[in-house]
């Protein structure tokens, strides 16, 4: 009787991602984006050299999830921390982790005129289409007829305006170099938005400019769902507003 072959691991936690009990609500897809970012953090060999800025909203714990150099902002900074960080250290990798409302509202400015200069760091963007942290209420990413705490009758566009598209806004800039809008709704998706923040750090380290990954995220709780249903509405009602894709990149990282 032959013995039996040994198993081969092909599955299991990066090391830069900290073992440690999620405080995200069930179904919300922040700790799909950690892992995410963890993985290519070992698997570009960055994690000592690796600075991350956090955010304020739910994502404002990431440091409690991923083993690199962390610095707090305040609401809507991180581009400019970031921005200072990476001027006094340009050989660390930097990165800031920001949810809509921290970087699309208060922090619209911040992240428009960082990326206006080309600041050689790179933003993970989490949007989920609402407030998540604070209840619920109206973001800027919230859909037309979506209804929030502060919109309980849905979004209208002509008392508050449209859905910003901070993708397509930041795109055209002359200093940004690689802009995506990915999804985290699915195996396939969630393969495709590792390959493009894999894409974003390759900007950085190359020295081309600044780097963002929009990532379509879920909210259960803000949105009144369930888990599975939140999945299938972030793909019936988020992509025709935000449509996935590379909207911006050199020629060396494009697919």
């Amino acid at each position: 009787m032959r013995p039996e072959s040994p198993m081969t691991r092909v599955f299991g936690r990066p090391p830069v991602l900290i073992e440690t009990p999620t405080h995200y609500c069930p179904g919300c897809t922040h700790g799909i984006a950690h892992r995410l970012v963890a993985e290519v953090i070992d698997e570009l060999g960055l994690r000592g050299r690796t600075i991350g800025v956090a955010s304020v909203g739910c994502s404002v714990l990431a440091y409690h999830y991923l083993d690199v150099d962390f610095q707090q902002a305040a609401h809507g900074r991180a581009p400019a921390v970031a921005t200072g960080i990476k001027r006094v250290l340009p050989g660390r990798v930097v990165f800031t982790y920001q949810g809509d409302g921290d970087l699309a509202a208060i922090g619209t400015a911040e992240i428009i005129h960082a990326a206006n200069r080309g600041e050689r760091i790179t933003v993970i963007f989490i949007n989920n289409a609402v407030y998540g942290m604070t209840g619920g209420q109206m973001a800027p990413t919230t859909l037309v007829g979506m209804r929030t705490t502060t919109t309980p009758a849905g979004r209208d566009p002509v008392v508050y305006g449209f859905p910003l598209r901070v993708a397509e806004l930041l795109a055209p800039l002359p200093g940004v170099a690689y802009a995506s809008r990915v999804a985290l709704s699915s195996p396939a998706h969630v393969n495709r938005a590792k390959r493009s923040i894999r894409r974003a750090f390759q900007t950085q380290l190359d020295g081309l400019g600044f780097s963002i990954v929009e990532m379509l995220s879920t909210c259960p709780v803000g949105w009144g769902q369930t888990p599975i249903d939140a999945m299938r509405w972030l793909e019936a009602e988020m992509f025709p507003v935000f449509p996935l894709g590379e909207l911006k990149a050199p020629a060396e990282v494009k697919a």
